[in-house]
C-alpha cells in the first residue's frame, strides 16, 4: 500500500490534473465576482492586445497603442499572433476571446509541470522532482498569472522549464535532429521573450564544456554552434522585417528604451522640479503617435541615459529597490505586507521563502559538486539582470519560477547524489563503487 501510494503521488497523471483544477477554480472564482464588460476589455488593454488587434484587422505588426500608429517591433511576435488568432476565432475584445486567452495560459502553467519534474529527476532525484512539481502546482504566482496576464508570461515559464529540461537531456545525444530541435526551442523562445536571450550564452558554454565524450575539440564545438545558429535563423525573417520597416538593426524588440526609460526618470529624483509629475500612458502614447518609433524610442534613450549619468547615488538605491521588487513584489515589502489582502500576503511570503531557498539550492549543488549547478545558476543569476537596470515585478519574474522551485526543492530536500547522464568508464570517468553514488 505504501508503494502504491508513493507511486500515485510521484506520478505526473496526479500532478497535472490537480495544477489544471487549481488554475481552473481560481479562474471561475474570478470570473463570477469581475463583470464580463471588464474582463472583454481590460486584460486586452496593453502592447499585446493592441497589436493583436491590428493583426486581427488585418493592419498587420502596429499600434502598440490602439491608435493607428503604423508599423512596430515594440513586442516580439510571438505571443501577439496566438492572441490574434484568437481573436479571429472569438472576436475582438469579446468575453469569449479572454476566456480563450486565459485558457492558452492556464494550459501552458499546468504543462509546465512536465518539464520540471524532469529536468528536476535529472538534477536532483524522483523526490526532489515530485516536491518541485508539486509546489508548482499550488505556487501563488502560477495559479494567478495565467487569468491576471493575458501577457506571454505563463507562456514563458513553459519555455524557461523546457529549455532547462532540454539543456541537460542534450549532454547524452549526438544526434543532429536533437541540437536543431534545441536550436528552434531557442528561436521559439527568444520571439516570445528576448530577456530568456541572457541565459544562451551559459547554457550553450556549459553544453560545449559537458561534451566530454568527444576525441577533439572540433565534435564539442560543432554541435552547439549548430543548435546557435537554428536559434539565429529562427529570428532572421523578424529581423529582416525590422530593418525594411524601420532601416535600422532591431533584431527582436524595440522597446528597451522606453523600458529604460520608466525605471530611470525625473520622477524618481527627491530633488527635481518634475517630482509631481506622473508617468501616465495617454502622455506617452500621445508622444509616440507624434514622434513615431523610431524618434520616440530614441528620445527616452537619451533621457534615461542621462539621468543615469547624472544620478549615480540614486541609481544604487533603484537597483536595490528593482531587485527587491523581482525577488519580493515590493521594494517596500514589509510596509506593504501590513495593508495587503491576505492571498496578496501569501504572495509575497512565499516570493521571499523561494526566492532564499533558490539561492540555497544553488549553494547545495556547489557544495555537492554537481554538473547542474550552472545551468539553475544561470537562470537565478542572469535572467534578471535586464530587470536591475529597467523596472521589475513578479510578473517579470515568473518565467524563471519553475527554475526557482527547482532549486528550492533542492535546498529542501538535498541534492541527491547521482551519476550524471555523461559519467561513463567509456567516457573518461571513473565508476562508482558498487553502493555508492557518484555526482
Amino acid at each position: 500500500m505504501k508503494r502504491k501510494i508513493i507511486a500515485i503521488v510521484t506520478s505526473l497523471w496526479l500532478i497535472v490534473p490537480v495544477a489544471l483544477v487549481c488554475r481552473v477554480a481560481y479562474a471561475y472564482q474570478e470570473v463570477r465576482e469581475i463583470p464580463a464588460q471588464v474582463l472583454a476589455t481590460v486584460p486586452f488593454a496593453q502592447g499585446t492586445g493592441n497589436i493583436a488587434m491590428s493583426l486581427a484587422t488585418g493592419k498587420g505588426f502596429s499600434s502598440p497603442t490602439r491608435h493607428d500608429t503604423g508599423p512596430t517591433a515594440w513586442l516580439p511576435p510571438i505571443y501577439p499572433l496566438l492572441i490574434a488568432a484568437i481573436f479571429r476565432v472569438f472576436g475582438i475584445f469579446t468575453l469569449h476571446a479572454f476566456y480563450a486567452a486565459a485558457a492558452l495560459n492556464i494550459l501552458c502553467s499546468v504543462a509546465t509541470c512536465v518539464p520540471i519534474y524532469f529536468a528536476a529527476k535529472r538534477i536532483a532525484g524522483t523526490g526532489v522532482a515530485t516536491l518541485a512539481a508539486w509546489l508548482w502546482v499550488f505556487y501563488p504566482s502560477a495559479v494567478v498569472m495565467p487569468f491576471q496576464w493575458i501577457w506571454e508570461t505563463s507562456l514563458s515559464a513553459l519555455l524557461a522549464a523546457t529549455i532547462l529540461w532540454a539543456t541537460i537531456a542534450l549532454v547524452e545525444s549526438r544526434r543532429t535532429r536533437d541540437w536543431c530541435a534545441y536550436g528552434l526551442i531557442w528561436g521559439f523562445a527568444l520571439l516570445t521573450n528576448p530577456a530568456l536571450g541572457a541565459v544562451l550564452p551559459f547554457l550553450l558554454g556549459w553544453l560545449v564544456y559537458r561534451q566530454q565524450r568527444e576525441p577533439e575539440a572540433r565534435g564539442r564545438f560543432a554541435r552547439p554552434a549548430l543548435a546557435l545558429g537554428v536559434a539565429f535563423l529562427c529570428c532572421v525573417p523578424w529581423t529582416i522585417r525590422n530593418y525594411a520597416e524601420f532601416h535600422r538593426l532591431i533584431p527582436l524588440r524595440s522597446n528597451f528604451p522606453f523600458e529604460l526609460w520608466i525605471g530611470n526618470n525625473e520622477v524618481f529624483d527627491p530633488h527635481s522640479p518634475d517630482i509631481n509629475a506622473r508617468v501616465t500612458r495617454y502622455e506617452q502614447a500621445r508622444l509616440y503617435g507624434r514622434l513615431g518609433e523610431t524618434a520616440f524610442m530614441e528620445e527616452k534613450w537619451n533621457i534615461a541615459a542621462e539621468f543615469i549619468r547624472t544620478h549615480k547615488r540614486l541609481e544604487l538605491r533603484l537597483t536595490w529597490w528593482r531587485f527587491m521588487s523581482f525577488w519580493l513584489g515590493s521594494f517596500r515589502p514589509l510596509q506593504d505586507f501590513a495593508r495587503a489582502e491576505t492571498w496578496i500576503q501569501a504572495v509575497l511570503v512565499l516570493s521571499f521563502l523561494t526566492g532564499i531557498g533558490s539561492a540555497i539550492g544553488i549553494v547545495v549543488l556547489c557544495l555537492r559538486r554537481s554538473p547542474y549547478a550552472l545551468p539553475i545558476a544561470a537562470f537565478i543569476l542572469a535572467f534578471p539582470l535586464v530587470y536591475y537596470i529597467t523596472h521589475a515585478s513578479l510578473r517579470y519574474r515568473h518565467p524563471i519560477d519553475p527554475i526557482v522551485l527547482i532549486s528550492t526543492a533542492i535546498a529542501i530536500v538535498g541534492a541527491r547524489r547521482k551519476t550524471p547522464p555523461s559519467a561513463s568508464p567509456q567516457q573518461g570517468h571513473v565508476a562508482a563503487p558498487a553502493g555508492t553514488h557518484a555526482i
